[in-house]
Order: structure tokens, then sequence, then C-alpha cells
């Protein structure tokens, strides 16, 4: 069921580099219960719209609302406690830790503790059960106690999504989630993607260059083509349009 008022909006989203508008003035609504799909060619200015969502980037002009409130001059861990989690692009672990490690630091975070490194992990025995629990979700559970750089890059892929569970958001960021991964390896994540959609009080944002992943993901479609929001719709109105074919499948229009 998709809710009826936004949890996130962008108003007028921009940021320059020098001359460059890498993200031009987009203005979009998110809803829970809804998988949007966020699609362009190479340089369109779709990992950059992350990186100003979830506050890597500072935007030029704009601003970014959650639940109805300005979290503009808030940073990226400030934003991430009011509940926008981020997968990225490139995985972001602790490479010396292991797998379980890595995961039962944001659990701990979760749980209002902090990232402390020393802990008596032995009197918080739910917190490493939900760990646990992660990366169970993410098929990694027999490598817990692997370090985090030992890892395939697929399974440190994963390992990253263990941890984006373990936080708990309200709006999953998946930056091209699949990248990297074996064809035996893309299944999981997919269907975890699929299971997190189907929570009504969920927003999911997904950057995907697959089109296969889109179809069979997302509830809606945006474009972004040059920095500038170019369509938003249905994925089948959306793929089909003349725009689209032109500007992220390549075909000229008539």
């Amino acid at each position: 069921m998709i809710g009826e008022h936004p949890v996130l909006e962008t108003h007028g989203l921009t940021v320059r580099f020098g001359g460059h508008v890498a993200v031009d003035a987009v203005s979009c609504a998110f809803r829970p219960g809804t998988l949007t799909a966020i699609v362009g060619p190479n340089g369109a200015g779709k990992t950059t719209y992350f990186n100003l969502i979830s506050g890597q980037l500072k935007a030029t002009e704009g601003r970014v609302s959650l639940f109805g409130e300005d979290v503009s001059g808030l940073s990226a861990p400030g934003r991430t406690r009011r509940g926008i989690g981020r997968a990225f692009q490139l995985t972001n672990l602790f490479p010396r830790l292991t797998v379980l490690e890595n995961v039962r630091l944001a659990v701990q975070s979760r749980a209002g503790l902090g990232y402390r490194m020393v802990s008596v992990w032995g009197s918080h025995v739910a917190l490493v059960e939900r760990a646990e629990h992660c990366l169970y979700r993410v098929a990694l559970a027999d490598k817990r106690d692997l370090i985090a750089a030992t890892l395939s890059h697929g399974d440190q892929r994963k390992l990253e999504v263990a941890i984006l569970l373990a936080l708990e958001p309200e709006i999953f960021m998946f930056d091209e989630p699949t990248a990297g991964m074996s064809v035996d390896e893309v299944p999981v994540i997919l269907e975890l993607i699929h299971m997190i959609k189907q929570q009504a009080d969920k927003t999911v944002l997904l950057v995907e260059h697959k089109m296969d992943v889109v179809r069979s993901l997302a509830d809606r479609i945006i474009v972004l083509h040059q920095g500038q929001l170019v369509a938003d719709g249905d994925p089948g109105e959306v793929i089909a349009s003349p725009i689209v074919q032109e500007a992220y499948l390549g075909v000229a229009r008539a």
C-alpha cells in the first residue's frame, strides 16, 4: 500500500562544480511503499543526486526534506540517524574487521550505543543475534568470522547491504547494488530488495543500469539526463518514451 504523504522530497536540488551543473534544479517526492528507479546515461547525475540526498555532498541550491522537515543542513551521519540508509556504488566497509564485527557495529549504533570498538558483547546477546540475522538474510552467515577485506567483491556488496539492514532505515538507497556480482549472487540481493519494497512503511530508491532489474523491481522510474529530470512515471511508459529512448538507450527520435 502506497503512503499518501511523501517521506522524502527534493526541492530545486542543484549542485555546481565550477561551471558544470551536475544536478540541475531537480524536484521530486518519494512515498512509502514504493520503489523508484533512477536511470539515465553515464554522467547524467544519478549518483550525484544520491549524494545530495544522503548528505555526502552539499547542495549549491535547493533543499532536501525528510518527513516534512528540512534536513539540508544535516551531515550524512545526521541524515542516517533520521532514517536515510545508503548503500554505495563502491563498498564502504571496515576492511580490517570481521564480517560480523562490521554488522554488529551498525546494530550497536542503531541501538544508541555509538560506534565504540570495545564493548562487552556478552551482555548484548540480542544485538549480536540481530547482526547474525542480517548476515543470514544476505547469505553471509557462513562467512561471519572472515576479515571483510578478504571477501570477494560480490560478498562485500552483500555485506554492505547487511549493514544497511542493521541500521533499520526508513529510506533505503541502493546505488547499483548488483555491480560486480556474479550471476549466482545477484538473485540474493534482488530478492532482498523486493522484500524491503513489500514493507508498506519503507521507501526504496534504486540507481541501476540493468533494465531487466529495473523492470522487475520498479513501481516508478525517474530519468536524469545532463543533470535534469526529464521523465517521471510508470516504468512501461517511461521506458517507451521518445526522450528515454534517445537519452538512455541511444535510439534517435524520428
